[in-house]
């Protein structure tokens, strides 16, 4: 597979604080299609560095990926997702000056970025998210963040039922590393349970929220018991959160694909290369 080297540019800037994307483009004439892509990092840590591998497998099939910084940590949410609202609708307003297909637009993501492209996806029109208007827009200054599809890799979809599971497994006598580390995260972030609670995206459907639901793909690896369990609140139940998700999906209307890759890894081509075919195939 080429390697391929993508173009750092700044979207947005918050006071002082720019925020940029890094940009990969395929080879050949274009305009191409591309994929928004959300890093993870139990929305504290990381950048649109850890994106590099995503980014290269989906370039390598001809897409475009748009890898982003957003704010995150003590920022809180929805701060993320104001920040990727504006993101995609940035990049379409520049689509003909950067070679890409303003109606080709996907967004994908790994791990707590899984959880803001589910929810981007899902909430496009959501007037918390798109608050801030274009700075100098280059041709509509009405462009929308829709998308066709989304791809999902090990989400945290349920942030509540996360947190609840990280602090039951974490009272066990030898808890695993990410029970400890997860409440942390999520208090940093959501501040709070009603918050966790309101950017679910399991709780939005079974709210029966007005939400989008494009085509997605959820690819899980397993083992993964960070992502992959059972809600501490659901009694009599051995429906995963994953399982969960993709049946209040289907019943909303969405049409999701539930993948499983025999990884453990976090960063795979056995994660990432079945979601370049599906955004080769929708978009």
């Amino acid at each position: 597979m080429p390697r391929f080297t993508g173009e750092d540019m700044e979207y947005l800037r918050h006071g002082d604080a720019p925020l940029l994307l890094r940009l990969f483009r395929p080879e050949g004439a274009g305009p191409f299609p591309v994929v928004v892509d959300l890093h993870g990092g139990a929305w504290n840590n990381s950048d649109r560095t850890s994106s590099q591998m995503r980014g290269e497998i989906m370039t390598a099939a001809g897409i475009a990926v748009a890898a982003l910084d957003f704010r995150q940590g003590p920022d809180g949410y929805p701060t993320s997702l104001i920040d990727i609202n504006y993101a995609i609708r940035w990049l379409k307003d520049r689509a003909g000056e950067l070679n890409l297909d303003g109606e080709r637009f996907g967004i994908s993501g790994a791990s707590s970025g899984g959880h803001l492209a589910m929810l981007s996806a899902m909430r496009p029109f959501d007037t918390r998210y798109c608050i801030l208007k274009l700075v100098d827009p280059i041709g509509d200054a009405a462009v929308d963040a829709a998308v066709r599809c989304a791809g999902l890799v090990a989400p945290v979809i349920n942030p509540l039922s996360r947190y609840r599971n990280a602090l039951v497994t974490g009272r066990l006598a030898d808890p695993p590393d990410w029970a400890l580390r997860v409440p942390a995260s999520h208090d940093t972030y959501w501040k709070t349970e009603d918050a966790m609670a309101e950017g679910s995206p399991v709780l939005a459907l079974e709210r029966g929220d007005d939400v989008a639901t494009p085509p997605t793909i959820y690819i899980q690896g397993q083992p993964d018991e960070g992502h992959m369990y059972v809600d501490p609140d659901t009694e009599d139940s051995e429906e995963t959160e994953p399982e969960r998700f993709v049946r209040g999906y289907r019943k909303a209307g969405g049409e999701i694909e539930l993948v499983y890759a025999d990884t453990d890894a976090r960063q795979s081509p056995l994660l990432y290369e079945p979601l370049a075919q599906f955004f080769s195939e929708r978009l």
